[in-house]
C-alpha cells in the first residue's frame, strides 16, 4: 500500500507542468516575446510615447489604463464572493495570512530593495511597490497545482482586494517617505502625494474590482456556476492575458533605451525578486506547520504570501511616476520571475507534503484550469 501511494505521489509531482496549460507553462516567454516587440516597436516608432500620451485617464495614457483594467478584470470575475463566510471563521489562517501579507512581506519587500538596489532609487520604489501589491490572481493556478484548499485561497483573494484597495496608499507612503526618513534613508526625488497612490489604487483595482464583483454575483445567480465558469469565463478570460503582453509591449517599446542600455540593472531587479519568492513561501509554509493548519492550507498560506500583483503595482507606477520611470520597469520584470519561481516551489510543496503527520488525499489529476485566462479561462 505503501509503495501505491509513493508511486502515485511521485506521478502527481512529476505532473505540474503537464497540468498547466500551455499559455501558462511558456508565460516567460510570451512575456519575453511581448518585451522583444516593445523592444523593436519603440525602434520603428519613436515618437510613441508622445502619441500615446494625447488622450488620458487620470494620468496614464488611454491604451495604457485599458491594458492595466483588463489585467484585472477577468481575475475579479472569477472569484465567488458569495463564499467569503465560509472560511472567514478559520481564524488562525486568516490572521496569519493578513500577518504575512501586510506586515512581513512589505517588510521584507523594503529591506531587500535596499539591499540590492541602494543605488537605484526608481527600480528600488518599483520593489516596493510590488511588495505591497498583495497576489490576487495568479495565486489561485499555484494554489490548485499544490493542491491547497481552493476555498481558502478564493476568500483570501477576496481579503487581498479589499485590503489593497483599503490600505496600499497609507502603506506606501509609510515605506516610500515615513520610513526611510526615520532610518535616515534616502527619500524619493519625486514629489508625490498619498492621494496619488490611492487615486490610481481606486481607479485599476476599485473599478475592476465592482465590475468582477457585479459580473460574478449576477451572472452566477442568473446563470448558475457551471455555465458561468465552463462557458462565460473562458470567453472573458483571455483578455487578462492579452492586456498584460499588450501593456508590456507598450511599456518596453517606450522604455527601450533605457532598458538596452542598462541590461544589468535589469539583472540586478531580478536577484531581490527570486530572493523575496523564495523567503516568504518558506516562512510562510514553516508557520502554517507550526500552527497545524494542516497541508492543504499550510500550501494555500504560502502562496498567497509568496505571490504578489504586478497589474496593480505596475499600474501604480505608471499613475504614480509616469510610464517611462524606472518604478514601471520594475513592476514589468516581476512576472518575468515570478513564474518559473513560484512553480518550481509547487514541486517543493509537494514534496513536503510528506512531513504532515495526516495523509493528504491526492486527487485524480484532471488538469488545472489556466491560471492566465485564455486556454482554460481561469485566473491570471
Amino acid at each position: 500500500m505503501a509503495n501505491v501511494v509513493s508511486k502515485r505521489q511521485v506521478e502527481v509531482e512529476t505532473s505540474v507542468l503537464e497540468r498547466l496549460s500551455t499559455l501558462d507553462r511558456f508565460l516567460p516567454v510570451w512575456i519575453g516575446l511581448a518585451m522583444v516587440t516593445g523592444l523593436a516597436l519603440g525602434r520603428v516608432l519613436p515618437g510613441l510615447n508622445e502619441t500615446l500620451d494625447r488622450i488620458k485617464i487620470d494620468t496614464t495614457s488611454l491604451p495604457i489604463a485599458i491594458g492595466l483594467l483588463g489585467m484585472m478584470y477577468p481575475v475579479l470575475a472569477k472569484v465567488r464572493y458569495n463564499r467569503l463566510g465560509d472560511v472567514a471563521a478559520d481564524k488562525p489562517l486568516i490572521v496569519s495570512s493578513l500577518l504575512l501579507n501586510w506586515i512581513v512581506g512589505p517588510a521584507l519587500m523594503f529591506a531587500l530593495a535596499w539591499l540590492f538596489l541602494p543605488d537605484l532609487p526608481e527600480f528600488r520604489t518599483g520593489l516596493i511597490l510590488i511588495g505591497l501589491a498583495r497576489c490576487i490572481a495568479m495565486v489561485l493556478i499555484w494554489n490548485a497545482l499544490a493542491y491547497g484548499n481552493n476555498e481558502a485561497a478564493a476568500v483570501l483573494v477576496v481579503l487581498n482586494s479589499i485590503f489593497q484597495v483599503a490600505a496600499y496608499a497609507l502603506l506606501g507612503y509609510f515605506y516610500l517617505e515615513l520610513l526611510p526618513g526615520w532610518l535616515g534613508l534616502e527619500q524619493l526625488s519625486i514629489n508625490f502625494e498619498i492621494w496619488d497612490i490611492a487615486r490610481s489604487v481606486l481607479i485599476f483595482l476599485g473599478i475592476p474590482l465592482a465590475a468582477g464583483f457585479a459580473t460574478s454575483v449576477i451572472g452566477r445567480r442568473k446563470k448558475g456556476d457551471a455555465w458561468y465558469e465552463g462557458t462565460f469565463m473562458p470567453r472573458i478570460g483571455p483578455f487578462a492575458l492579452y492586456s498584460l503582453l499588450f501593456t508590456v509591449v507598450i511599456l518596453f517599446a517606450i522604455q527601450g533605451d533605457s532598458i538596452t542600455s542598462q541590461p544589468l540593472d535589469v539583472v540586478r531587479i531580478m536577484i531581490p525578486l527570486v530572493a523575496y519568492f523564495a523567503l516568504m513561501w518558506t516562512v510562510a509554509f514553516a508557520w502554517g506547520r507550526v500552527q497545524h493548519l494542516g497541508y492543504p492550507k499550510t500550501a494555500t498560506l504560502a502562496f498567497t504570501a509568496a505571490s504578489n500583483n504586478f497589474e496593480l503595482a505596475i499600474a501604480v507606477a505608471i499613475a504614480t511616476f509616469g510610464v517611462e520611470s524606472g518604478q514601471a520597469l520594475a513592476g514589468v520584470v516581476g512576472p518575468l520571475v515570478e513564474v518559473p519561481v513560484l512553480v518550481a516551489l509547487v514541486y517543493v510543496a509537494l514534496w513536503a507534503r510528506r512531513f504532515f503527520p495526516t495523509p493528504v488525499t491526492v486527487p485524480q489529476a484532471a488538469g488545472v484550469q489556466s491560471a492566465v485566462p485564455g486556454a482554460g479561462g481561469g485566473e491570471r
